[in-house]
């Protein structure tokens, strides 16, 4: 499968919590990182235990945005609503042979990072998608 579908396929079952599908998906040595909390997920077990963990799942949609691929590097940018916070990733996944081997995602919300006042005279407000 051409790695621009693995990883159309990881976000598709990922909204659908078919994590058995997620797993067949992803890597058993697989690593994951988030560097903006700071933290690596090593192996596919792992993966799935963080996104599948019932105090982190609901029914929140994920919404693929925008997903492009050169060889083996698929990059991605999904939105996420989830209580009264959007969330948005940016994702860089590694694929080989048909799973996904590797990833960094950097998880936020947008305005999370506010503009510093002195940019002000330079800069425009970016209008919400």
């Amino acid at each position: 499968m051409e790695p621009l579908n693995v990883v159309a396929q990881l976000w598709e079952r990922i909204e659908a919590r078919d994590w058995d599908g997620v797993a067949k998906l992803i890597a058993e040595d697989a690593v994951i990182e988030w560097p903006v909390s700071g933290e690596r997920i090593v192996g596919r077990a792992n993966f799935i235990a963080v996104n599948s963990d019932d105090g982190y799942t609901d029914e929140r949609s994920v919404e693929l945005l925008r997903i492009l691929a050169d060889g083996d590097l698929v990059v991605t940018e999904v939105e996420m609503p989830q209580d009264h916070v959007l969330y948005r990733a940016v994702s860089l996944w590694t694929v080989r042979d048909g799973e996904i081997v590797g990833a960094r995602e950097y998880w936020t919300s947008p305005g999370q990072d506010p503009a510093p006042r002195w940019r002000a005279g330079y800069v425009e407000p970016l209008a919400a998608d």
